[in-house]
């Protein structure tokens, strides 16, 4: 029977007082339509375009979005095409599914890139198996802890994405008109990025290059500022806020009009190459962005390592604790995690996780020694290792994972990834393997382990969400399976792709300037390589980034954030500031009225997550469509097309777009202000 109720009970978010007890939006008795066909189709559906979006963004920024919140929106809203309007229960089934899609992209663009920049062998099956062993991994491991962070810790966590997702959720009606706001968004954004990345209408780097006054600036001081004016990043820069936007900024700064002209100034004067440089490149020939790549770069790979370590050492007391709750869920009395007669505290049955995880380690280990190191000396002791590394660092950080996201929403899964890559080096490195063979076993181990903690940290979202409006935990869990199934599918077949159009190192077909950043997976292949290698180690640079980092850490500035920022090119980072500003001044405007600024954030969140999912998503088609411009063989002839529609200068190209750039950010900030209370 439908309940009235249009809005989460009073004690939904507080700790419970002695003798009370949640009911949730939808009573457990309530047994409405929750995972139909419809749901399922619309779930999948979702997994696979936002997998793709957030492959793309993720490998083009080094961000990925959240996908739970656009998908939630989404659903409520096509819930009101059909005849019969979707069920509250129905839209977290699809969000269910559809969320896996960022989950898994998290987890394979932090690692699994690697494989390309280090030129290891890379095939469709082991990118879907890695995806697919490490999600369902995460997800089994962290069922029987679901009733201890979502209902015994009732009120302790504050679970800020959950929230976000479950107002959205319970807030039918306006749902339905939000919707409408993203998929304007979305085709504003897709049409704009599109126009920038497939018809090069424009460019899509400005830089102080194309004003006459400042291109001696760059020459000779090597100082240059860029902007990226794709419509995803400004998206992505107004949901990461003013603050962290423009932490990750000062780290760019950093790099470029510090240590960039620092560099070029006392080697202009140099007569031989310096290390890490073996082509003989004098430091006084190179320009800004080579001095970057070559040395300023690697401080920061130094700054993202040492921040990641300083994570997790901040939240080692939350690893001993979470051990010990895993061991006991997992291990303890009989009955202690067991199916109960109320719908909505009824997880997959207990044999049921214990066989999934047997499974997954069985298949796992199968896969590590007769599809990885079965050419090796003793595989069958190699791949031994490497499932008991996978097994036991998943547990032991599925925990933590699932912790970090109920507190602040946020997983440290690049730096428990980081400390895997470095503990499977060293034990494979002890176990006599090196060199490439050495280097994909251990990167394949850091995908199954990177993915398992994502899927960890969103699926007890997901949970936290059914638990407030009144879900079935068996089938939300039953709808991540088949989520993430889907999205470890599409997130290999869009990594090909995009590494045959965009590459992740340059080449002669794959300009710098076109090249996929992947910060966290070019992190971990300079970590891999360095171990499992004898190549020169530029241990200088390393250091210089590990003692920024705790710098940054002692002045409590987030040293993570910062260090991605000295990483990642700038142009990548300035429209992360800028998008910060507008939600800013969205904010301001208001003028001190609370009620009518959180609407007009809120209006200008759902504008930038639609820029976000139609320019990633138009990222992904552009690579599709930009397969024919590199040419290919029919009857055996050569056929190649050209797409550009702009026949501008360099120049002339840059000052177009920072035109249209600007057009689009004024339009950002005056759709948000349009909201009202």
């Amino acid at each position: 029977m439908e309940t009235e109720r249009r809005s989460l009970p009073e004690n939904a978010y507080r700790p419970l007082k002695p003798g009370e007890s949640y009911t949730p939006v939808v009573p457990p008795q309530d047994e409405r339509l929750e995972m139909t066909t419809r749901a399922v189709v619309m779930g999948l559906l979702m997994a696979v375009l936002f997998s793709a979006a957030a492959a793309f963004l993720g490998l083009k920024v080094g961000q990925v979005f959240e996908a739970a919140i656009p998908i939630s929106i989404l659903a409520v809203g096509l819930g009101y095409l059909f005849k019969r309007r979707s069920t509250i229960l129905e839209n977290v089934i699809v969000q269910s599914i559809g969320a896996a899609s960022g989950l898994v992209v998290a987890g394979s663009i932090f690692t699994l890139p690697a494989l390309f920049i280090l030129g290891l062998p890379v095939d469709l099956f082991k990118l879907f198996l890695v995806a697919l062993f490490g999600g369902v991994l995460g997800l089994a491991f962290l069922i029987p802890l679901r009733r201890y962070f979502v209902k015994e810790m009732h009120g302790e966590f504050p679970f800020p994405e959950a929230t976000a997702t479950t107002e959205v959720l319970v807030a039918g009606e306006a749902g339905g008109k939000q919707a409408k706001v993203l998929a304007l968004a979305a085709a504003i954004g897709g049409i704009f990025d599109f126009i920038v990345i497939h018809l090069e209408g424009w460019a899509e780097v400005f830089t102080t290059r194309a004003v006459p006054y400042l291109t001696d600036l760059a020459e000779r001081a090597k100082m240059v500022f860029k902007i990226d004016v794709l419509a995803s990043v400004l998206g992505l820069g107004y949901i990461i806020g003013l603050k962290y936007s423009a932490i990750i900024c000062a780290g760019s700064l950093l790099s470029w009009f510090v240590l960039v002209p620092l560099v070029g100034h006392f080697g202009a004067m140099l007569q031989t190459a310096v290390p890490p440089v073996t082509d003989g490149t004098l430091i006084g020939t190179m320009s800004a962005e080579q001095i970057f790549s070559s040395y300023v770069r690697l401080i920061g790979i130094g700054g993202i390592a040492a921040a990641g370590v300083m994570g997790i050492l901040r939240s080692w007391p939350i690893i001993v604790k979470a051990f010990s709750l895993g061991f006991k869920e997992l291990f303890g009395k009989s009955g202690s995690v067991a199916s109960t007669s109320l719908r909505t505290d009824r997880d997959l049955p207990m044999a049921w996780v214990l066989a999934g995880i047997a499974g997954v380690a069985l298949a796992t280990w199968l896969f590590f020694r007769f599809g990885v190191v079965h050419g090796e000396a003793q595989p069958t002791r190699l791949s031994l290792i490497a499932i008991a590394v996978v097994l036991i660092i998943s547990f032991l950080f599925t925990t933590v994972s699932a912790r970090a996201i109920a507190i602040v929403g946020t997983n440290p899964v690049s730096g428990m990834t980081l400390m895997t890559l470095i503990l499977t080096s060293v034990f494979l490195m002890a176990a006599g393997l090196s060199g490439p063979s050495g280097m994909l076993a251990a990167l394949l181990i850091g995908g199954v382990v990177c993915t398992a903690l994502s899927m960890a940290g969103g699926a007890i979202t997901d949970l936290k969400i059914g638990y407030w409006i009144g879900s079935t935990p068996s089938r939300q869990q039953l709808s991540k399976v088949m989520g993430t199934l889907v999205a470890a599918l599409t997130v290999g077949v869009v990594m090909l792709l995009l590494n045959k159009t965009y590459g992740f190192v340059p080449s002669p077909t794959h300009p710098e300037s076109q090249v996929l950043v992947a910060p966290q997976a070019n992190a971990m292949a300079a970590v891999i390589k360095t171990i499992l290698s004898h190549e020169p180690v530029p241990w200088l640079l390393y250091g210089v980034g590990v003692l920024l980092a705790m710098f940054m850490q002692m002045i409590g500035v987030p040293a993570l954030a910062f260090a991605l920022g000295m990483y990642i090119p700038i142009q990548l980072n300035t429209p992360l500031l800028i998008g910060g500003l507008v939600a800013h001044l969205v904010h301001r405007s208001a003028k001190g009225d609370e009620k009518l600024a959180t609407a007009r954030v809120n209006r200008g969140t759902l504008l930038a997550s639609g820029f976000i999912a139609g320019g990633a998503i138009m990222g992904v088609v552009a690579a599709f469509l930009k397969l024919p411009q590199q040419g290919f063989e029919l009857f055996g002839r050569h056929i190649q097309f050209s797409t550009a529609v702009a026949a501008l200068g360099n120049a002339e190209g840059e000052l177009l777009a920072l035109a249209a750039y600007v057009a689009l950010v004024a339009y950002l900030y005056w759709d948000s202000r349009r909201a009202t209370t």
